[in-house]
C-alpha cells in the first residue's frame, strides 16, 4: 500500500438524526506524528464524529479514510488500524490487567502478543498490577491500563475522548507525556477531545472547534485565540459555546 501522510482523512462528513443535524459536512485530517484536538461544547458533534471514525455509526454522507483505507469499503482493515480510550468506557473490572491486554490483543490479532503485553506493562508502569483485577485499581491506574490497551496494536490512529478527566494533575501530566511519546516516536497520529484548554494548548499541534456540527475555527492552539481577538484558548472555547455567530461573522 502506498504510504499516506495522513493517518486520518475526513471529507464532507454528515450525520443526521431525523430533523437534527449532528455533524454537518465537516472535513479535516490528522497527520503522522500529530496530535489534533477536536474541541467544542457538549452537543457540538464530537462524540458522533469519533463514533463514525471508529465505524460504530454510519454517516449519511461523506468519507473517512484511515491510513488511506476507505472505512466504508474496508471496515475491518481500517478499524484494525485504530484504537480508542475514554473514561466512560472502562475495561472489564473482573479481569486482571494482563487478561484485559491479552483479550484485546487477540481481538486485534496482535503478533508476538506476549512481547507486546510486557512492553505495555513496562511503558505504563503496570508490572506490579499485572495480576490485579482492573476494577480495584485507582482511577489513574485504570487510565494507564486503558491506554496500554489502546496502544496494544500499535495503532495508526489513536482516538482519545477526555483521556485525563478526573485524574489528579501529576498523573494527568504523566499520561500526557505517554501520549506525546506515542505520537512523536512512531508513525501514528492522535485525535484528542478535551474540555481542559490548558491541556489542549500543551499537547495539541492543531485544534478545531465544532459548533452545531460544523467546524467554526481551526489552527495552532497557541496562536488561534489571538487571531480571533481572545486572550486565551478558554475564552475562545466559551465564545464558541455561547456566541458562535460572532466568530462566523468575524
Amino acid at each position: 500500500m502506498e504510504f499516506n501522510s495522513h493517518v486520518l482523512s475526513v471529507r464532507d462528513l454528515r450525520k443526521v438524526y431525523g430533523p437534527t443535524v449532528a455533524v454537518d459536512g465537516i472535513s479535516f485530517d490528522v497527520g503522522r506524528n500529530e496530535i489534533v484536538g477536536l474541541l467544542g461544547p457538549n452537543g457540538a458533534g464530537k462524540t458522533t464524529t469519533i463514533s463514525m471514525v471508529l465505524g460504530i455509526l454510519q454517516p449519511n454522507s461523506g468519507s473517512i479514510h484511515i491510513n488511506g483505507i476507505d472505512l466504508a469499503k474496508n471496515r475491518t482493515e481500517a478499524v484494525g488500524r485504530t484504537n480508542f480510550a475514554a473514561v466512560y468506557t472502562p475495561l472489564p473490572g473482573n479481569l486482571t490487567v494482563v487478561q484485559n491486554l491479552r483479550i484485546f490483543g487477540l481481538l486485534y490479532h496482535v503478533k508476538n502478543l506476549d512481547e507486546h503485553i510486557e512492553k505495555m506493562l513496562e511503558q505504563f508502569d503496570l508490572q506490579k498490577f499485572r495480576n490485579t483485577k482492573t476494577g480495584v485499581l485507582s482511577s489513574g491506574e485504570q487510565t494507564r491500563v486503558s491506554l496500554a490497551k489502546a496502544m496494544i496494536n500499535s495503532p495508526s490512529l489513536l482516538l482519545l475522548d477526555e483521556p485525563t478527566a478526573s485524574l489528579d494533575p501529576s498523573v494527568a501530566r504523566e499520561i500526557r507525556g505517554d501520549i506525546r511519546k506515542f505520537a512523536k516516536h512512531g508513525d501514528g497520529g492522535v485525535l484528542w477531545t478535551s474540555h481542559n484548554m490548558y491541556e489542549v494548548e500543551e499537547v495539541c499541534d492543531r485544534v478545531f472547534f465544532l459548533s452545531h456540527g460544523r467546524i467554526l475555527v481551526e489552527g495552532n492552539p497557541k496562536t488561534l485565540p489571538g487571531e480571533h481577538g481572545k486572550r486565551t484558548l478558554e475564552e475562545l472555547f466559551i465564545t464558541v459555546a455561547r456566541e458562535p455567530l460572532t466568530l462566523e461573522e468575524g
